[in-house]
C-alpha cells in the first residue's frame, strides 16, 4: 500500500493525458486525409499542442507505471488504472460537457467498488510485495546456477 501514491500518481497522468488529446483533437476539427500527404497529416496532429502535450504526458504515466510495476504485483496494480476512466468521465462532463447518464454513473461506481476491492487485497499481502518476491526467487537462482557449475 505504500505506493498507492505513485500508482494514483500513473491514474492522474492517464487521465490528464486523455483529456489534453481531447482537447487537441477538438481544436484541430474532424481530420481528413484526402488531397494530404498522410506522413504530413499526421506530423501536424502529433505536433499541435495539445496532442503534443498529451502525448509527453502519457510517457510521464508510463514511465511512472513502470516504476510501479517494479514495486507492486502486476494484478494488484494495473486494476488501479480503471480509475482513469472515472476522472476521465467526470472531467469530460465538467470540461467538454459530455454526457454523465445514468448507465455511465453505475459504471463508474462499480469501477470504484471493485478498485476498493483490489486495495483491500494489497492489505492481505501482509506487507509482502513484489520487492519480497524478488528477494527469496534471488537466492534460489543462485544455488541452481552453483549446482550447475
Amino acid at each position: 500500500m505504500k505506493y498507492i501514491v505513485f500508482i494514483l500518481f500513473t491514474v492522474m497522468t492517464n487521465a490528464a493525458a486523455q483529456l489534453m488529446l481531447k482537447q487537441g483533437m477538438m481544436s484541430l476539427g474532424p481530420i481528413s486525409f484526402e488531397g494530404t500527404n498522410p506522413l504530413l497529416k499526421l506530423l501536424q496532429v502529433v505536433f499541435s499542442p495539445w496532442v503534443f502535450l498529451g502525448l509527453c504526458t502519457f510517457v510521464i504515466s508510463m514511465a511512472s507505471h513502470l516504476y510501479v510495476l517494479s514495486k507492486v504485483e502486476l494484478s494488484f496494480a494495473y486494476p488501479f488504472l480503471s480509475l482513469a476512466y472515472v476522472a476521465v468521465a467526470i472531467f469530460a462532463y465538467f470540461i467538454f460537457r459530455e454526457d454523465l447518464n445514468a448507465w455511465r454513473i453505475a459504471g463508474i461506481a462499480f469501477i470504484c467498488v471493485g478498485t476498493v476491492l483490489i486495495a483491500q487485497s494489497g492489505r492481505d499481502l501482509g506487507g509482502r510485495g513484489h520487492d519480497d518476491q524478488t528477494a527469496s526467487i534471488i537466492p534460489d537462482k543462485i544455488q541452481t546456477n552453483e549446482i550447475v557449475r
